[in-house]
């Protein structure tokens, strides 16, 4: 499974901790471990290992992923909620650390700070993966670009648009992961929610290395033109809520809609998917939703034929084991 990469030891902070040649590696580990997995020959590489969960932040796809990654190969987790233990409070993230680093082969963190996840693989000495911090989502980029493998083959030349909050963690990670791909990546965001001028610097420059572009644009109708590949996001992140009705109002015309769909150009051939990284507001069965209709995403884009939403989320389950056999499976 080596192929001549070896990640064995390696934490996954942000993207930028991993090749263009370790992330195409990645996706075909995560690939054989699908294909394991669904024909019921898992390997059972982490008997003995013990990962921990640490987790500010709720979490759905993350927790469950992460804990069934590591059952499917014989390994164990342990869910450690920031209400529950010491992180930051009575205790140092330093010294947490230290003490979860004696007791366990792996940390894998979602919560808020970048700097929590990097003073957990400071101190910690084993590996430590980012679940999500505020500033990156390196696990979610990972299973979006395995969906997009999944679907066209190579990634190499496809074209992706984002449409929203284009300064968001969800956002400015895919940016990253589709630069060091050679993907032709497109922003399309108000200018208020631009990404920071030095993300964009930094990824486009990656981009050119590889063949592809990263551009940022305000026009939906324009930047979707000939993609294969239109992702979304909620409008309003997690610890944002105060900003709900303001989103709404900015982001409205950067909803994902048929009309929006039809704009690529690649709909009636069937070479264009749409992709959301969950939970999505696009019917009427949430609490949200009930007053304010479908928001992102029209619930006819979500259950379209080319919505690989789910196929996505599936996909945490097998990049997350990826990582965690790469890094502590035992020779």
């Amino acid at each position: 499974m080596s192929n001549g990469i070896d990640l064995k030891g390696r934490s996954l902070l942000t993207l930028s901790d991993l090749s263009d040649e370790e992330i195409a590696w990645l996706l075909d580990v995560a690939l054989e471990l699908k294909r394991d997995k669904h024909a019921g020959t898992c390997a059972q590489r982490l008997v003995g290992r013990h990962i921990a969960l640490v987790f500010e932040k709720m979490s759905t796809r993350t927790r469950c992923a992460a804990a069934v990654a590591a059952a499917d190969e014989g390994g164990r987790t342990e869910y450690l909620a920031a209400t529950e233990i010491h992180l930051g409070k009575k205790e140092s993230v330093a010294d947490t650390a230290r003490v979860l680093g004696r007791m366990f082969d792996g940390i894998l963190f979602r919560g808020y700070r970048q700097e929590t996840v990097e003073l957990l693989a400071e101190f910690s000495g084993v590996p430590v993966w980012n679940g999500l911090t505020d500033l990156s989502h390196p696990t979610q980029a990972l299973a979006d670009l395995m969906t997009i493998k999944e679907r066209f083959g190579d990634l190499a030349g496809r074209k992706v648009v984002y449409a929203g909050d284009g300064r968001n963690n969800v956002a400015t990670s895919l940016m990253l992961g589709c630069a060091i791909s050679g993907m032709d990546f497109v922003n399309c965001t108000p200018d208020s929610l631009r990404p920071a001028d030095d993300l964009i610097k930094h990824a486009n420059q990656v981009a050119v290395e590889r063949g592809g572009t990263v551009r940022v644009c305000s026009d939906p109708g324009e930047a979707v033109q000939g993609a294969h590949v239109v992702y979304t996001d909620v409008w309003t992140s997690m610890g944002e809520e105060d900003q709900f009705k303001a989103r709404v109002e900015l982001l409205q015309p950067y909803q994902v809609n048929m009309d929006l769909m039809q704009a690529t150009g690649n709909l009636e051939s069937d070479n264009v998917i749409f992709l959301h990284c969950l939970p999505a507001f696009h019917d009427h069965r949430t609490e949200v939703t009930q007053k304010s209709g479908p928001l992102e995403v029209t619930d006819d884009v979500f259950e379209a034929p080319f919505s690989k939403v789910f196929d996505q989320a599936e996909n945490r389950l097998h990049t997350i084991k990826a990582l965690f056999v790469s890094s502590l499976e035992r020779d």
